[in-house]
Formats: C-alpha cells, sequence, structure tokens
C-alpha cells in the first residue's frame, strides 16, 4: 500500500514593518507589565497593533502622536529610548532595521508543565517553546467546564432554566441575567473583590470565545448556543443528582479536575468584551406597511390583538421574538426623484471668494445639479430630492421630501489641514464624520502649492493622511487643485445617479437608523435611507445642553482631567451648585483641596489624586484672577 507524500505550500511572506525598533520597545514594554499583572499591557498593545497597521517610517516618537492610541506618554518613553539608543550606538545608528544576527531576550515566567513560556509576540499570543521531551504524542484538549458557583457557570444554568421556562423568549437582557444568576454565585456581578478589577460578569466574554453563548442586538441579549445548551443540560443534571440546588460539576466525562477534585476554573483573568454590533432588520414590503405594526418587547411585529397582553402573547418558547422590521415614513419611487449634490455654504462663501466661487463655477461647467445650503457636519453630500409639482392656485410649490445618500466629503487644502492639526479640529470633525450616521465618509485632500512653508512637516501631513485611511477607515482621495476636485465631485455624483435611478428609497428617523440594516448594494432594488432634516439636526455641533453637560465641558478643559475623570466626578456632583456646596461645607483650605482626591474613576477605579482635586479647587473657590 504506497502512501502519498506530504505536499508542503508555500508560505506568503510577512511584511516586516517599517519601525522595528519602535515595535521592539513596546514589545518589551508589553511583556514587563504583563509579568508585574498591570493594566497597562493592554494600553501597550493596542499601541502595537496600530503600530502594525502603519505602514511608513517613524523618525522619533513625536510623530507616533499622530497614530491611534498614541499619547505623551508612550511617545516620551519611545523618544527616550531613541535618545540612549542613539547615545550607545552613535547619532547615524539605523532605527528603521534590526540585526537579525540578535536573538530575542527570553523572560521567565511562570508556566504549565512541559512548556517554556517567551515573551508576548506583537500580535498579542504567547509564544510557547516546548521543552525537551519525555515522551512522543501529543496533550489531550480538554474541554472548558466553568467551576462550580463561578461566574460562567452561574449564567450557563440560569440560561438554561430560562430556555426550559414555558413561554421563554429565548434570551435574557444583561440585567436579568445578572439578577437571576447572582444566587447560584459567589462573587458578585457588578461589585469587584477589593484588590481586583473582574466581577463575576467578566466571564461572559469567556462563554462568547467558547462559542457557548450567543450576544446580539442593543441593548445586549444573551443566549445559549446548541454546545452551551448540552454543557449547561449536563451541569443542570449533575446538580440534580446530587441533590444540590444549581448542580454542581463534579466529575463530567472528558472534564479536567486539579488535585482536590473540583473542576479547573478557566475564567479567571477574562475580561467583558465590547459590544458587539447591533441586530439589524431588513425593509419591511410595501403590502406589509400598510398593515398594523407595533413595536413589542423583542422589536415589531404584526398586531392582530388589541394592548400589551395580545403583543406579549406572540412570544413563545420554541422560537425566539421576532427581529426589528421597518415602517418607512415616506417612499420615493424610481421616477419621483433627483440625486442633487448639497454644497456647504462655507465652501461658497467667506476667504478668498475668488478661489471658492471657482469650484462653484467648474460644477456648472460639467452641468452638476447641486444646491448649496448649511450643513452641520461635512462639505459636501448628496440627497434624494423629491420631484414636486406646483399645484393651481398656490404661489409656491410644497416643500421636497429628501433622503440622504451614505456618501459624505470632507474637503482639506494642505494649508487648512495643517492648521485643523494643530488646533485640534481634525480629530473632532472626523469624529462627528464616524456619529454622524452615514456609513461612506470621504476626505478629499486637495495639494496647495509647496508644503514646505507650513508649520508641521509635510511627511507629517502625509502620514496624517494615511492614519485616516488605515486607521479612521475613510476613503482618500487626493487632487491636485480645485479642478480635479470639482471633476471628482462630478464624476461622484453621476456614479450616484446611475446607482439609485432604479431603487425605491425609504425613509428612517435618526432613533431607527441604529436598528435598520442600511447595507445596500448596485443590485439592490430598495434601501433604507435617512431624511435630510433628521440627519442635519443631529449633526448640530452646539446643541442645548444641561447644566450637567456644561460642568463636564468645563472640568474636561482642566488639563489632566479625561472623560472618565469628569464623568466620575459628575457621578458625586452633577451640578456646579452641589460642587460649590460641598466646597462650604468643608472645615479647612486642606479639605477643600483633598475633597475630589478619593474618588474612584476608570475601570481600574483609580483614585483622581490630591494634584488634580487641588486644581480643580483652585480654579472654583479662588476669588478674583488666577495666578
Amino acid at each position: 500500500m504506497s502512501v502519498e507524500p506530504v505536499k508542503f505550500g508555500r508560505k506568503r511572506p510577512v511584511p516586516k514593518s517599517p519601525n522595528p525598533l519602535f515595535l521592539k520597545w513596546l514589545t518589551e514594554l508589553r511583556d514587563v507589565a504583563a509579568e508585574k499583572g498591570t493594566k497597562m499591557q493592554f494600553v501597550y498593545q493596542k499601541a502595537i497593533s496600530s503600530l502594525n497597521k502603519y505602514p511608513l517610517p517613524l523618525k522619533n516618537g513625536k510623530e507616533a502622536k499622530i497614530l491611534q492610541n498614541f499619547g505623551d506618554g508612550i511617545c516620551k518613553i519611545l523618544d527616550d529610548k531613541l535618545a540612549q539608543y542613539y547615545a550607545e550606538n552613535g547619532p547615524d545608528a539605523p532605527i528603521h532595521s534590526l540585526n537579525e544576527g540578535d536573538p530575542p531576550k527570553l523572560r521567565r515566567s511562570k508556566t504549565p508543565p512541559g512548556a517554556t513560556r517567551g515573551p508576548l509576540s506583537p500580535e498579542g499570543q504567547p509564544a510557547l517553546e516546548p521543552a525537551p521531551c519525555k515522551r512522543v504524542g501529543f496533550k489531550k484538549t480538554r474541554d472548558y467546564v466553568p467551576q462550580k458557583r463561578s461566574g460562567g457557570y452561574a449564567v450557563l444554568v440560569t440560561l438554561y432554566r430560562d430556555h426550559q421556562r414555558a413561554g421563554s423568549r429565548g434570551f435574557m437582557t444583561k440585567a436579568e441575567l445578572q439578577r437571576e444568576a447572582q444566587p447560584l454565585c459567589d462573587k458578585s456581578f457588578t461589585v469587584s473583590d477589593p484588590g481586583s478589577k473582574y466581577t463575576a460578569w467578566s466571564s461572559v466574554s469567556t462563554l462568547i470565545q467558547k462559542d457557548l453563548l450567543l450576544k446580539t442586538n442593543s441593548p445586549a441579549r444573551y443566549s445559549l448556543t446548541e454546545k452551551g445548551l448540552e454543557l449547561a443540560e449536563k451541569l443542570e443534571e449533575r446538580g440534580a443528582e446530587q441533590g444540590q440546588p444549581g448542580g454542581a460539576p463534579a466529575s463530567l466525562p472528558g472534564v479536567p479536575e486539579n488535585k482536590g477534585g473540583e473542576i479547573l476554573d478557566l475564567t479567571e483573568g477574562e475580561e467583558e468584551e465590547p459590544p458587539e454590533d447591533k441586530g439589524k432588520g431588513g425593509p419591511v414590503p410595501a403590502d406589509e406597511a400598510r398593515g398594523d405594526w407595533r413595536r413589542g418587547e423583542g422589536g415589531w411585529g404584526s398586531g392582530s390583538g388589541n394592548g400589551p397582553d395580545a403583543a406579549g402573547s406572540q412570544a413563545s418558547s420554541e422560537r425566539p421574538p421576532p427581529a426589528y422590521r421597518h415602517v418607512p415614513g415616506f417612499v420615493l419611487s424610481p421616477g419621483t426623484f433627483d440625486i442633487v449634490l448639497c454644497v456647504d455654504f462655507i465652501e461658497t462663501t467667506g476667504g478668498s471668494s475668488g478661489r471658492k466661487q471657482e469650484l462653484v463655477t467648474e460644477l456648472r461647467k460639467n452641468g452638476v445639479d447641486f444646491d448649496v445650503r448649511k450643513l452641520n457636519v461635512g462639505d459636501f453630500l448628496w440627497t434624494a430630492r423629491e420631484r414636486v409639482r406646483y399645484i393651481p392656485g398656490q404661489l409656491r410649490a410644497p416643500q421636497a421630501r429628501e433622503l440622504v445618500l451614505d456618501y459624505i466629503v470632507e474637503r482639506k487644502r494642505m494649508d487648512d489641514l495643517c492648521g485643523s492639526i494643530i488646533d485640534g479640529r481634525f480629530r473632532e470633525q472626523k469624529f462627528r464624520l464616524k456619529r454622524c450616521g452615514l456609513k461612506k465618509p470621504i476626505y478629499l485632500v486637495e495639494d496647495y502649492g509647496s508644503a514646505q512653508h507650513l508649520s508641521i512637516p509635510e511627511s507629517t501631513l502625509l502620514q496624517a493622511v494615511v492614519n485616516t485611511q488605515v486607521v479612521d477607515g475613510f476613503f482618500i482621495k487626493r487632487t491636485r487643485d480645485v479642478r480635479e476636485s470639482a471633476a471628482y465631485l462630478t464624476v461622484m455624483t453621476r456614479y450616484l445617479q446611475s446607482m439609485f435611478m432604479n431603487k425605491t428609497l425609504l425613509s428612517c428617523t435618526k432613533e431607527e437608523e441604529p436598528l435598520c440594516d442600511r447595507a445596500s448594494s448596485p443590485a439592490s432594488s430598495s434601501c433604507i435611507l435617512m431624511s435630510f432634516g433628521e440627519f442635519n439636526e443631529g449633526a448640530v455641533k452646539n446643541k442645548a445642553q444641561t447644566v450637567r453637560e456644561l460642568l463636564a465641558r468645563q472640568l474636561m478643559q482642566i488639563s489632566g482631567i479625561s472623560g472618565d475623570k469628569a464623568a466620575a466626578i459628575l457621578g458625586k456632583y452633577s451640578t456646579l451648585t452641589s460642587l460649590l456646596q460641598a466646597y462650604e461645607e468643608c472645615p479647612t483650605v486642606e479639605a477643600r483641596e483633598k475633597l475630589l482626591s478619593g474618588i474612584k474613576y476608570g475601570k481600574l477605579q483609580r483614585n483622581i489624586g490630591p494634584a488634580l482635586s487641588k486644581t480643580v479647587c483652585q480654579l472654583y473657590c479662588t476669588v478674583g484672577a488666577l495666578h
């Protein structure tokens, strides 16, 4: 019997990072933090991930500040290490290449028997080096089973009992799950133990990674997968056999046990994962949209009865509640609308009027149907505007309804890009473009003469542009002058006109936008779009603010106070009046200065500290000008 030879495939070469020295230092810092068990290991890992995505070489740590997850602290550390590197190796020492002959230094750490753990790789995975083998063979993979009365155990058993209950919805919310699972767990689901940052709820991320738990929708809904249902059933049956409430997973087949005979708890050290994508729902057919629809607890459903009891009776244990089904406010059929380019009035007024009018002139020459109006975010966007007819006897035509297409353009000349980076508008505008609700933001970068006279080096500006595309996910379009920018807007307008001319457009509000499935392809016959009024109103930069919001903005103007710290202060003193009253009740000046020092903030629950507390006290308690 012939045996076919083993074929080995060709491995694709992994592209090398253009900044290996920075990557090496960050990896070493992360490994040291991991050995100490501090939270900084995750901060360094985020910086490593961001640096791995960046395709251009960096000359110093200051240039890295433009990358995501690189703050002043990390940049200063890199600059200090770079200065030490130059002092040891000379000012001409290369920093964009490493000596491949130098083996990486390994750090000792606690490892399981049979393997030696090396430093974490830049991708965040531990490198295991095999120890001398005493016997040939492979170690059997152990199945995951949570320890008795742990967080994961309580969550699985609680969801299984809910699944078995008549009239179950098939899922539980976070608040319901925490409340029902708490009696089955020794640790709290909401409050961490002293000296620890983890709660019993932290094990939920492990259950999701092990494909035992399913998390959907927003607010989150938790349900068991088939694999999780099988494990939960075994846990419940084992508890019933032993006559214990909730069950004790003592000796299931294939379950690892420690020397004391208890099930190993593999959930320790896990963190809760960030929220997943929200549940989506598609558009409702026209014949269904004319029916009686209302939103129940599990989403939108067809209502045949009256009152909440009729809606609640539709839930059953055999199937989960229906997904969100959208009912449009109005529909624009093919042939009843025009695709119009909207231009922000700032792009046509102010500054050099001749230069700004050149863009409008070029659009007119190209025969583009455009409308100049005030846009609260972005410089250009496209709308589907309803065609209206004049009514006999009326002076003006009816107001045309408009829907916003998912494309928005922010135009930046190189000199404007430089100024926006310096004064902070660059990050703020990107943040607002991400939050505006349109899925395809575009950055139109326009060259303007020589960039050598600008206050920021041209290489740094180019880094900002690349970072916007690689890290933020924007589409970047480079143009040479105003005429080429106008040509790009013209081509985009023609493309969108041909793409949407045969589609049926359904409207949605700003609140409904996260719930709707607004993904559209050129082949689809319909799509859901936000109305222009809802979009522009929701993108207002300076909205009417509450007293609490104003106090938060005041606090965040103080150097050293982040959003987490401001939120922690507001949690105890929600208004400026309450804060000033607390200062007046302090018996001494020293007590005033230390009033806020003990407030906890962030996931690590650190103290705000006496220095910042004294700064805030000086701001609000000093009579007259500050010196």
